[in-house]
């Protein structure tokens, strides 16, 4: 019994070590701007996403991972992942690479003396005949098997605007999208409301099954702050309707 009793418990104690939760996040710039399309990836999963336009972003992860965030032509930012983000957003600022001055080049002016004037103006023939062959090689098409991912080799699929990546298929499901209105918005919210804690679920759902448009959100997994809007919207729109008797519902 005793053994039984250990083995339950360490599994829990697993369970709970290994346990995942959403992250999310804004990233913006020097001018304070949202970045949208900013690659975003977890270290430990190499799971990756993308900022929508708002700059937001949601990824799975745990207290202790490293997110990465990059984007062409800002320094790259890592930021380690807290207790506390697992609550509350992470803020980021992405920085502007230092620019690339392009290369000048400086020529010789002629002399008027042949014999230096070929020197400056003439590269020795060996210098010229590696230019020719480097530009040849340079010109020549690569085997596409060199490119080619290696067995096991993460390969980024080619999306449109799209900031998750992944199958096609849904990330959430009513119950997912349940939990997070009510992990967001709070229990004082639905108090206020006059709606009893015991029936916040089931309140959620009633708002779910009676018209709420959440396609995109149970595709993705994903919950911007349009569609927290719109929520609190239908809620205030159909409160009323809940409260009323059975037979009106």
């Amino acid at each position: 019994m005793k053994i039984k009793l250990f083995f339950i418990l360490f599994t829990i104690f697993f369970i709970n070590i290994n346990a995942q939760d959403y992250i999310f996040g804004k990233i913006i710039n020097e001018e304070k701007l949202e970045m949208p399309d900013v690659t975003v990836i977890n270290i430990r999963t190499d799971e990756r996403v993308l900022t929508n336009r708002d700059g937001h972003f949601m990824i799975f992860g745990r207290a202790g991972d490293e997110l990465r965030f990059v984007k062409t032509g800002y320094e790259r930012s890592n930021s380690k992942v807290t207790k506390e983000n697992i609550g509350s957003p992470i803020n980021i600022t992405l920085m502007r690479g230092a620019a690339l001055i392009a290369e000048v080049e400086i020529k010789k002016n002629i002399t008027g003396d042949i014999t230096i004037d070929s020197k400056n103006l003439n590269p020795p023939k060996k210098v010229q005949k590696l230019k020719s062959d480097l530009a040849l090689y340079m010109s020549q098409k690569s085997d596409p098997r060199i490119m080619a991912a290696k067995p096991g080799e993460f390969v980024q699929p080619v999306t449109k605007g799209i900031y998750s990546f992944g199958k096609i298929k849904n990330k959430w499901d009513d119950i997912d999208l349940m939990n997070f209105l009510q992990n967001v918005l709070g229990d004082k919210f639905f108090e206020d409301l006059k709606i009893d804690r015991p029936q916040i679920q089931h309140f959620i759902l009633y708002i779910l099954k009676t018209g709420f448009e959440r396609k995109n959100i149970l595709k993705y997994g994903y919950c911007n702050d349009a569609d927290m809007n719109r929520f609190k919207s239908a809620v205030l729109n159909r409160i009323s309707s809940y409260r009323a008797p059975q037979t009106q519902k």
